[in-house]
């Protein structure tokens, strides 16, 4: 049951509507032709996805930094993804460039909303380290999910991880090395850095964030 802390939570839900995939998974293996450019009304170059887009600051800039790509946001928690659409979601009933659509749903699913070899990138940022060996396996980056977003990616396809939680990242360098991802670990921040909110913080009070790239190196 979702919480009751927003304010006209039903009302600022419906209004923001328009941007939920309130079916992904009749969208499996079409969602460039779902929502193509409106522009050209031909599809859009690629596919990512961020799971647990949380308040909406990475998705939000990386739809206006790449007009062209589709983005479908991830995130279990109703109040949480409300905020990140609202901070999509225009008062003229657009959003951005229209290349956004947000799931509300639980990444243990995500294989039942993307076909094999459709997405582009996976975007995992700052997730719950889960930190207890008994709980690893809710971890994004525990092999069951690896093998999940390997078939989902298209070959050369990329994760991109960033975490301020070192164990985290080494044992996700770990199991994606495991996994069959070609790694490569960030020393210092990537041009195209999107920040998140708990990035900005983290920055903000000079502590340590881990960031890598992991290409999927499958073959067609």
């Amino acid at each position: 049951m979702r919480p009751r802390s927003k304010k006209h939570f039903d009302e600022r839900y419906s209004r923001v509507s328009p941007l939920l995939a309130a079916e992904p998974e009749t969208l499996r293996g079409r969602w460039l032709e779902a929502f193509p450019s409106p522009d050209t009304g031909k599809p859009r170059d690629r596919l990512c996805l961020e799971i647990g887009c949380g308040k909406g600051a990475f998705i939000s800039g990386m739809s206006e930094a790449h007009p062209g790509d589709l983005f479908a946001a991830m995130e279990i928690v109703p109040t949480v993804i409300l905020m990140a659409m609202e901070k999509i979601y225009k008062d003229d009933g657009s959003a951005d460039n229209g290349n956004v659509r947000f799931i509300c749903g639980d990444a243990r699913q995500v294989d039942r909303y993307f076909a094999e070899n459709e997405l582009d990138a996976i975007f995992l940022n700052f997730s719950d380290p889960w930190p207890r060996p008994k709980h690893a396996k809710n971890r994004l980056t525990h092999p069951a999910f690896l093998e999940k977003y390997k078939k989902m990616l298209k070959p050369g396809g990329v994760i991109r991880q960033k975490t301020d939680d070192r164990l985290l990242f080494d044992y996700s360098c770990e199991r994606l090395k495991e996994c069959g991802f070609e790694v490569t670990v960030h020393e210092t921040v990537p041009e195209d850095n999107i920040l998140t909110e708990y990035e900005a913080k983290f920055i903000s009070q000079s502590l340590p964030i881990y960031r890598l790239t992991a290409v999927n190196v499958k073959q067609y």
